[in-house]
């Protein structure tokens, strides 16, 4: 494997996952002007009614897509912190823990998060909050009891980086770009399914299109969805080598965590995505190929692993 260096990693992945973001709104624009220009009649068709049409209607898609955003955005951030079936962890009944994230805060010069504990055996860890007031690093009673202090503190640093670059955030955001296909696509599909063939041929063209250009930005927002959280586990990965001066500690905690990383009380995939290795992708992962990895929310363990290890 070729070597890359740290702040090129990181650099890197910025970069790509500035890109995937850009993306987000620019299918959505794509996509409407699509619908505009293949509802024109065939005999009329042209790119500059296409285009006239397409600049009135963006200041409406602009504000439906807005509006969608300060509803869901509080809905998303609620359910992360109910979803996650972690409680606060005292300083007096683990002050190894506090000890560990205290140091790692002040010698990076963040503000001490919460911390919270899962009730469970298996090893997982992830970090929640969109500001300083619900910034929380979450750990497994497995991760906590079968690490060692280099193994756990480097988990805590990657947890601790993913607070630092707001990556709660984007993958909220993420999320929402997807939800608003997702709604438009089911929508349409109950349309489709209850109309019982009482539409007009024009409206009945006018659903179809609607619905295949749907289906194909729920396609590609998807994947967009799923590449800036495996950009963003690089990511914090580099920051916990970068934090710790460690890597190797982070690939003997990865090796152990992906032993047993499920956690049984994550049922839904959005918090799951959370998890420094995504809890409901481990039966998934080895019968995995080229295509199917672009639907996964974690880079391949193995590779992280073997990234660490280089450095």
């Amino acid at each position: 494997m070729k070597y890359i260096g740290l702040n090129r990693q990181v650099w890197n992945n910025n970069i790509k996952s500035v890109i995937l973001l850009i993306l987000f709104p620019i299918v959505i624009l794509g996509l409407v002007w699509l619908f505009i220009y293949f509802l024109q009649p065939a005999e009329e068709a042209s790119l500059d009614a296409a285009n006239s049409t397409f600049l009135r209607t963006v200041p409406w898609v602009t504000s439906g897509v807005l509006a969608w955003f300060a509803i869901a955005w509080f809905s998303h951030t609620g359910m992360i912190e109910r979803a996650t079936g972690s409680a606060p962890l005292s300083r007096k009944e683990n002050k190894r823990i506090y000890n560990l994230v205290e140091n790692l805060c002040i010698g990076s010069g963040m503000p001490m998060p919460k911390i919270n504990v899962i009730e469970d055996d298996s090893l997982n860890a992830f970090a929640s909050g969109i500001n300083r007031s619900t910034f929380t690093v979450s750990l497994s009673r497995g991760i906590i009891d079968k690490l060692d202090d280099q193994e756990l503190e480097a988990v805590i640093a990657h947890e601790l980086t993913h607070i630092r670059n707001r990556d709660v955030r984007l993958l909220i955001i993420s999320i929402i770009f997807v939800g608003i296909f997702a709604f438009i696509t089911e929508a349409l599909l109950r349309t489709v399914r209850f109309s019982g063939g009482g539409r007009g041929k024009r409206d009945g063209r006018v659903v179809l299109l609607a619905l295949l250009l749907a289906a194909l930005g729920y396609f590609l927002s998807s994947i967009f969805r799923f590449a800036i959280s495996r950009q963003r586990e690089y990511m914090a990965d580099a920051g916990s080598a970068l934090m710790t001066k460690n890597p190797l500690a982070l690939a003997s905690a990865l090796e152990k965590v992906s032993v047993d990383p499920r956690i049984e009380a994550v049922k839904r995939k959005d918090v799951a995505q959370m998890f420094i290795e995504n809890p409901q992708e481990k039966n998934v992962r080895p019968a995995s190929g080229a295509f199917t990895s672009i639907f996964m929310t974690h880079p391949p363990i193995e590779k992280r692993i073997a990234l660490l290890k280089q450095f």
